[in-house]
């Protein structure tokens, strides 16, 4: 699939604003209501590019943590695909020469850690070491906000599809009674409120009171997945830095600012600086470490591992 200008558009304003409507985003890129519609039907039927309506685990207080697992090269799939089906993962990759599993979770700061991160892992022998980082502080991906990767449109139109959040707003409390409406929006975060009506079986009035409540308040959070490559993007890389402590802050602070990468956090581990950076290809990657990221003062060392494969990459699997 070719991917051109508007498609980028397109991309880019779903990433600022996931519910934002069509006809929202045409007036601000210039096109009709149903030029955004039909390439957005393209963009997820042959791209991949889907908007997910996902948790916020900063305002509801969930712990984030990074699991890093080693398998034989022949079960490291099979494993993943395993982490990949439970609700709690939100992210999982193999890399480093398909022997290594990489996962995000999400616990609630009151459950039991180690049956969430531990005890619910694949039992298998050909699964030979596991490791777990806290992430202490995001600085940029995911709820925290978008990535600078994105360059199709102007600052002008970013302003006009950001989102403005109520003042004094709270986040909303979620419930158990907000499950249907989680994993709805976690199959696509785009469904009317007619269409999650039918499948909460709220009436369409709480459908949107709800739904207008936990976006307003930040609880709730649209995010894009796509398949990088086909915006030009071949080079998927994960990395754990070593810094010196008095320069975390300002090393995450610096990733954030570059357009290399997509998710930078401040993790507990032997490292502790996580991050996913994605170029053009293996030489634009190896530019950016020795030209910029190993520049940055208080770096000590750098670990990286290519991603294989994304098994889940947002959301539910599809």
């Amino acid at each position: 699939m070719e991917i051109d200008k508007l498609d980028r558009q397109v991309t880019h304003a779903l990433r600022i604003n996931g519910r934002a409507g069509y006809r929202e985003i045409g007036a601000v890129l210039g096109v009709s209501d149903q030029t955004v519609a039909r390439r957005y039907r393209r963009l997820r039927e042959e791209a991949g590019v889907r908007v997910v309506g996902l948790p916020n685990p900063i305002e509801l207080g969930y712990e984030t943590w990074t699991l890093r697992l080693r398998a034989a090269p022949d079960a490291a799939l099979q494993i993943a695909s395993a982490l990949a089906r439970r609700p709690d993962t939100t992210w999982v990759s193999v890399t480093s020469g398909g022997t290594e599993i990489v996962s995000g979770v999400h616990v609630p700061a009151s459950a039991d850690r180690e049956a969430l991160l531990l005890q619910k892992l694949p039992r298998t022998p050909r699964l030979v070491a596991v490791s777990a980082h806290c992430v202490i502080h995001n600085y940029v991906g995911g709820a925290v906000g978008p990535d600078l990767r994105d360059d199709a449109l102007t600052g002008e139109q970013i302003a006009a599809l950001t989102p403005e959040r109520p003042t004094g707003s709270r986040a909303a409390h979620l419930t158990g009674a907000d499950a249907p409406l989680i994993e709805a929006l976690s199959w696509d975060g785009r469904l009317g409120y007619t269409e999650l009506a039918a499948k909460t079986g709220w009436p369409e009035s709480t459908v949107r009171r709800r739904v207008q409540e936990l976006f307003g308040s930040g609880s709730l959070y649209t995010d894009v997945e796509v398949d990088p490559e086909l915006f030009g993007f071949r080079a998927a890389v994960m990395l754990w830095l070593s810094v010196a402590p008095s320069r975390v802050a300002s090393v995450g602070t610096a990733l954030s600012e570059h357009e290399e990468i997509v998710f930078a956090a401040a993790t507990t581990g032997p490292t502790n600086l996580q991050a996913t950076a994605i170029c053009r290809d293996m030489p634009a990657f190896y530019r950016y470490v020795t030209e910029r990221l190993s520049l940055l003062d208080g770096v000590e060392r750098i670990e990286s591992a290519p991603v294989l494969k994304h098994v889940k990459q947002l959301g539910s699997v599809r």
